[in-house]
C-alpha cells in the first residue's frame, strides 16, 4: 500500500512562489501521489484563492450552499494547482486546466487536462480529503469515506460477477471496507481512462482483497494508498506510456 506525500499550502508568500512541502523534483518518469487535509489547509488556501482560481473555479465554488463544502472544494483546488505549477514551473494562478474530448461521446467533459507542459493529473476529494496525483503519463485518483451496509447491498449486484461473489463470502462486518476497496479502484481506472461510470461497473475485475490483482487491467496499474480510518483511496497509472515508479513518502 502506497503512503502518500502530505501537502502543506504555504500561506505567506505570493502565489507565484508557492510550492509544495517537500516537493519533488523537476519533471521525471515519476508519478507522485499527494494528501491534502482540507479542513487543516483551509485558511492558508482561502489566502491564496482569489489570485490561483480561475473564473470557472470561482464560480463553482460559489454555487456551494454550504460554507464547509465551499471551503474544502477551494483548499482541493488551490492545492492542485500549487503542485502543478511546481510541477510545471509556472505560478498556480498561471496554470491552464481544461478538459480533453470525452472518448465515449466526443464532448468537452473527459479527464482534466493542462496544455502547459506533459503533465497528467487526478483530484478526488471526499469530506475532508483530498487525493492528487501528478505524473508523466494519464493517471486516476480516487479517495472515499466507506459506504453504509445499505449502499453495499444495492449496488454489489451491479459489480463484475467474481467481486460480487467475493463480497457476498464475506462476513457482513467486513463488506463495507472490501466494497470500498472495489470502489475506489474502479473509480480511480476510470478516471484515468477519462469516461467515469459510463463504462459500467460489472466490465472490469479490480478485486476486493487487500491488494489489487497485478493482472486485472491491461495497460494499467493499480495501487491502494493509505488513508486515515473511515477512508479508502487507490491510484490507476497508465503502463502504456512506460511511466516510471508511483512514488509517496
Amino acid at each position: 500500500m502506497l503512503k502518500p506525500l502530505v501537502l502543506t499550502i504555504g500561506s505567506d508568500l505570493p502565489p507565484g512562489a508557492q510550492a509544495p512541502s517537500d516537493a519533488p523534483p523537476p519533471p521525471d518518469a515519476s508519478t507522485t501521489v499527494w494528501l491534502v487535509d482540507t479542513d487543516e489547509q483551509a485558511g492558508a488556501a482561502a489566502r491564496l484563492a482569489p489570485a490561483v482560481l480561475d473564473p470557472a473555479e470561482h464560480q463553482r465554488a460559489a454555487a456551494f450552499k454550504y460554507e464547509e463544502d465551499r471551503s474544502r472544494y477551494v483548499a482541493s483546488h488551490v492545492a492542485l494547482r500549487v503542485l502543478l505549477g511546481s510541477r510545471l514551473g509556472l505560478p498556480p494562478g498561471r496554470v491552464c486546466i481544461t478538459r480533453a474530448p470525452c472518448p465515449s461521446c466526443g464532448g468537452p467533459h473527459g479527464r482534466p487536462v493542462t496544455g502547459d507542459g506533459p503533465v497528467h493529473f487526478s483530484l478526488s476529494h471526499s469530506d475532508r480529503l483530498a487525493l492528487i496525483a501528478v505524473g508523466p503519463v494519464p493517471v486516476g485518483a480516487d479517495v472515499e469515506t466507506l459506504a453504509p451496509a445499505s449502499t453495499v447491498t444495492d449496488i454489489a449486484g451491479q459489480l463484475h460477477p467474481r467481486e460480487a461473489a467475493e463480497l457476498a463470502a464475506l462476513a457482513p462486518e467486513e463488506r463495507p471496507a472490501a466494497f470500498g476497496r472495489v470502489w475506489v479502484r474502479k473509480e480511480a481506472y476510470f478516471k484515468g481512462l477519462g469516461i467515469g461510470l459510463a463504462r459500467g461497473l460489472a466490465l472490469d475485475y479490480v478485486g476486493t482483497g487487500d491488494t489489487p490483482p497485478g493482472d486485472g487491467l491491461p495497460g494499467w496499474t493499480l495501487t491502494d494508498v493509505a488513508v486515515a480510518p473511515g477512508f479508502t483511496a487507490a491510484v490507476a497509472v497508465s503502463t502504456d506510456g512506460h511511466p516510471g515508479p508511483v512514488r509517496g513518502a
